[in-house]
């Protein structure tokens, strides 16, 4: 049997269970394997626990939970980790035999800090990559594009500490909003090009269409959770995205861009800052941002 390490990956689903195997059988074949694969259901189906069962050996066990909320989804993750060191990625990817050794090497290099890098895409229309050659340290930096989900580690008493992901950004912007706050704060995130998943190539047209939608919905939220805390930082981006809209639906007029793969939403940014600005509830796990 191969070694383990004590370190914990956390994987939210939604009930994908041929690209869940797939993911699970490239963490069975990592040297070293971690500790155990906390897979968080929110399918509501028993397809998902079937395709876990497989994998039992290598410490992988399943959560359900009702609803659909990728955040809150990481956080029951995050919570029910039994190691500090907890690495995460998505069920739509993959990760090369030397992840979960790469990672925990870079933790132990610095253990208060996120680590994020490579997404490489195994196809076209897929979103989220970062395909990066060099490190980039990201700490002093005030963006919120920097951290990637689908392949991060960080201190599992950490991200506690700090809140964990806003569970208000119940479907996207969970990342870029952990990301903007944990810079804010003045913290360590750094972009390693050795630590790399691969992000799966399976969206039909209308599912990159509607992922883009949620994408750019879940950024409107995220601009205006602080914009209503008084934060105007965030205009810049907001400001910036909103430029690339023009010019990206100039393209797709000119039909020189594809629409469904490059064009902002701008009809879901918008509507997702409206639906924000209105919104006054604060997420248990998100206080201290």
């Amino acid at each position: 049997m191969t070694d383990s390490v004590p370190v914990s990956v956390v994987i939210p689903t939604i009930g994908r269970p041929p690209l869940l195997a797939e993911c699970l059988r490239s963490l069975e074949r990592c040297v070293p394997r971690a500790a155990e694969v906390v897979v968080i259901d929110q399918s509501a189906d028993g397809a998902v626990a079937e395709v876990v069962e497989e994998f039992t050996a290598v410490g992988a066990r399943v959560l359900p939970l009702p609803g659909r909320n990728i955040a809150r989804g990481r956080n029951v993750g995050l919570r029910e980790a039994r190691h500090d060191i907890v690495l995460f990625t998505d069920d739509d990817c993959t990760v090369p035999s030397s992840w979960i050794g790469t990672a925990m090497r870079l933790m132990t290099d610095d253990s208060e800090r996120i680590v994020t890098g490579k997404v490489l895409a195994a196809g076209p229309d897929v979103p989220s990559i970062r395909y990066d050659e060099r490190p980039h340290e990201h700490t002093g930096e005030l963006r919120c594009d920097a951290l990637y989900t689908g392949n991060m580690a960080a201190r599992r008493a950490a991200l506690l500490e700090f809140g964990g992901f806003d569970e208000r950004l119940a479907q996207a912007a969970e990342d870029n909003d952990l990301c903007y706050r944990w810079l804010r704060a003045g913290r360590r995130l750094t972009y390693e090009p050795e630590l790399v998943v691969e992000h799966g190539a399976w969206r039909t047209p209308a599912d990159v269409a509607r992922t883009y939608d949620s994408y750019w919905r879940g950024q409107g939220a995220f601009y205006a959770k602080h914009l209503r805390r008084g934060d105007t930082a965030v205009l810049r981006f907001l400001v910036s995205d909103l430029n690339a809209g023009v010019r990206a639906g100039a393209s797709d007029a000119l039909g020189r861009a594809p629409r469904t793969a490059t064009a902002p939403r701008l009809r879901a940014l918008a509507l997702g800052l409206l639906t924000g600005l209105r919104r006054r509830s604060v997420a248990p796990m998100a206080r201290r941002g």
